[in-house]
């Protein structure tokens, strides 16, 4: 039979082989928000196990891989990375434990959150000590006068600091959308 072009190919196919419900990459994806792309990139980095085909050379998925999509989106809402998961996961499908380790994972999520939320309590408060210097700047002006209020970040280490961290969040959320695209 020859091969149906994307045209022609259902949206979303669910079959029964050998007994069992098997899900297309379309409707395992309506199922769980996320794209087909996803699910592929998931296979990859071996969060998701690799599906059966059918006779066209289809994905088919089993009904269980819901219940995996949604545990791999939730485990990185929470800061998990796809490289945490696929050992993790790994582990658990082969029948270990690595609940030590999951919770040693959260451990230190949770420690990197707590530093950059006092970073940023600390970045608000020097924010408001720069906006009440600028606001004394600018009383002192005229209007169409330049106050140069840019030219006074320069030196502060709060803000200093704040550069350095957008700088390290910026490239890994570079890096987090390459590896994890949507």
């Amino acid at each position: 039979m020859p091969e149906q072009s994307s045209r022609t190919r259902p949206r979303s196919v669910s079959v029964a082989l050998g007994g069992r419900a098997l899900l297309g990459p379309s409707e395992l994806a309506r199922l769980t928000g996320v794209s087909t792309d996803t699910l592929r990139h998931y296979e990859r980095r071996g969060v998701l196990a690799v599906p059966a085909r059918s006779h066209g050379g289809y994905r088919l998925y089993p009904r269980q891989a819901v219940g995996r999509v949604r545990l791999v989106r939730r485990a990185l809402a929470i800061g998990f990375t796809l490289h945490d998961l696929a050992a993790v996961l790994s582990e658990r499908d082969r029948g270990g434990a690595p609940c030590r380790n999951v919770r040693a994972l959260v451990a230190e999520r949770l420690a990197e959150l707590e530093t950059r939320l006092g970073d940023l309590a600390e970045l608000r408060d020097e924010l408001r000590l720069l906006l009440r210097d600028w606001d004394r700047r600018l009383a002192k002006i005229p209007q169409e006068a330049q106050a140069r209020l840019l030219d006074v970040l320069a030196g502060r280490p709060v803000i200093d600091r704040a550069v350095a961290h957008q700088q390290r969040s910026i490239g890994g959320a570079n890096r987090r959308r390459r590896l994890e695209p949507r």
